[in-house]
């Protein structure tokens, strides 16, 4: 029997759409309903990550939620597209309503109209019909073959040639536009164009595989012009991202946004000094007064004060007299979250040399003290300190925390970074290049090596790296905004020559070659 209550106190199940592959194409409906489940049935792994909405210790179950139901729990049933739309629920569903245990279906995005969306071909265009089918169950093809607008095919594409001709021979001129797509809404959305007339050689060699769609008519003309998804930048690119967790979220997210998958690879491991004496005799001069400035390199330094802070009951209100100095937006952005707004940014380049370029000289008559705090990496160039000293103020270089190389990653991302299984490796500093290699091996040459400054290239190029992209200015917003002019970039030369562009693990040795 249906749900009757939003808040049910009983067991019940809840067959919900898990939508078309985008994970974030999740309803919210389906987003309330995980984060209440005792246990999750998934239709197979690609699901796993629609668990992230789910409450810690919920539990990934067997087809046994009747049982689980009919024991008090909230069960959600995750069915893939929308769960009533060529689905096989329809027996679940009598066996929950057999056992007299409450149940709820929520629909899901359906491919039908989300992959075509996002391979730029509108469902309805011109001519208002839109007709989907399953070819798992048998067709009356000439009858589909009269249908004036878009036509959608499931399950059709170990058949998509004999269906091609079964629709030409039903009237469907054979210059009908055509397109497969293969691996929907997902960073391995493949998606090929073609004719009734040419189905069989274009798709000789592609290799699609089920989940895939067959789009018939004349709307799948106008994917040159709407194509959105698979035309970014970095769509597909397997990029390594080599820094802490902390510092690599925004990245990712940026890389996201590109089309990229990013793999975050811990290479450092941020540390506490080992003699806190020292950070806690500089929070005590920074309360009573020693210091004119505090100049914070990284957002891990500012972390380090910050902690350092709330273990004696302090907080931003510490800062008060003080001129702060960052280095550059990330470090900024750590200060404001801290309650800390800088004093001083560099307007050009981000770094040490940067900040001392924008930083004042020491002036007795306008500075009552002339010592700067410097909450530093233990492995902290001298430059920042040798630049203000110049500039007439004593140094306090406080060692904040300590950077050790981290943990090899798993097995199989040694293989892929070695392998040419990356398509692009994102080095922020020299460190990060080295513990790269020293926990990883170097990258194949294959895979497209971007660093963020001069530095960074320098040390690639001591360790044999051919360096390909580098920021127009240091910092991680900048690299990643240069990776993806540089992927643009070999996008349309690709298209150019009349090819069909490729990721630069594509042309690794051995690697799947797919034909446009």
């Amino acid at each position: 029997m249906p749900l009757s209550s939003d808040s049910p106190t009983s067991g019940f199940v809840a067959f919900v759409g898990a939508g078309p592959g985008d994970p974030n194409l999740l309803t919210l409906r389906a987003a309330e309903l995980l984060g209440k489940a005792d246990a999750v049935v998934l239709d197979d792994e690609t699901q796993t990550p629609l668990l992230r909405h789910c409450r810690e210790g919920v539990e990934v179950a067997e087809r046994d939620f009747v049982k689980r139901a009919a024991r008090g729990q909230l069960v959600v049933r995750l069915c893939a597209g929308d769960p009533m739309l060529f689905s096989s629920i329809t027996e679940e569903v009598a066996a929950c309503a057999a056992a007299e245990v409450d149940f709820e279906i929520v629909p899901g995005v359906p491919p039908a109209t989300a992959v075509l969306t996002y391979a730029g071909i509108p469902p309805a265009s011109a001519v208002p019909e839109f007709r989907v089918v399953d070819a798992a169950q048998e067709q009356d093809w000439a009858a589909h073959a009269a249908c004036r607008g878009t036509l959608v095919v499931y399950n059709g594409i170990g058949d998509a040639v004999p269906i091609g001709k079964a629709l030409i021979a039903g009237g469907k001129p054979d210059t009908t536009p055509v397109a497969v797509s293969s691996g929907g809404t997902t960073t391995e959305q493949y998606t090929v164009v073609s004719t009734l007339g040419r189905l069989q050689a274009d798709l000789k060699h592609a290799g699609f595989t089920e989940p895939a769609l067959i789009v018939v008519g004349e709307a799948v003309g106008l994917r040159d012009k709407l194509s959105w998804f698979e035309t970014k930048p970095l769509f597909g690119w397997r990029v390594l991202v080599p820094r802490t967790k902390e510092q690599s979220r925004s990245l990712s997210e940026q890389l996201v946004a590109y089309g990229a998958v990013p793999e975050e690879v811990p290479t450092i491991s941020v540390e506490p000094p080992r003699t806190p004496q020292q950070m806690d005799r500089a929070i005590k001069g920074l309360v009573t007064g020693r210091y004119e400035w505090v100049a914070f390199t990284s957002a891990n330094a500012v972390k380090a004060v910050r902690e350092k802070f709330e273990e004696y009951g302090l907080d931003a209100r510490a800062f008060a007299g003080l001129k702060v100095a960052a280095v550059g937006d990330a470090t900024a952005r750590a200060l404001v979250e801290f309650g800390v707004k800088p004093d001083l940014l560099p307007s050009g380049e981000q770094s040490s040399e940067g900040l001392v370029a924008e930083w004042p000289p020491y002036d007795s008559m306008l500075d009552p003290i002339n010592r700067v705090l410097l909450p530093r990496a233990d492995i902290s160039t001298d430059t920042l300190v040798a630049g203000l000293t110049e500039l007439g103020w004593e140094c306090d270089d406080v060692t904040a925390y300590r950077t050790v190389r981290a943990a090899p990653p798993p097995a199989p991302i040694r293989e892929a970074i070695k392998g040419g299984g990356f398509d692009a490796v994102l080095f922020t500093s020299s460190s990060t290049v080295r513990n790269l290699v020293g926990i990883a091996g170097k990258p194949h040459n294959v895979t497209v090596i971007a660093v963020i400054g001069p530095q960074t290239a320098k040390t690639a190029e001591e360790f044999g790296l051919r360096v390909d992209v580098m920021a127009d200015t240091p910092s991680a917003t900048a690299l990643a905004a240069a990776v993806a002019e540089f992927g643009a970039k070999q996008r349309q030369a690709a298209l150019a020559a009349g090819d069909h562009p490729r990721r630069p693990s594509q042309n690794r040795r051995g690697a799947r070659r797919r034909v446009k």
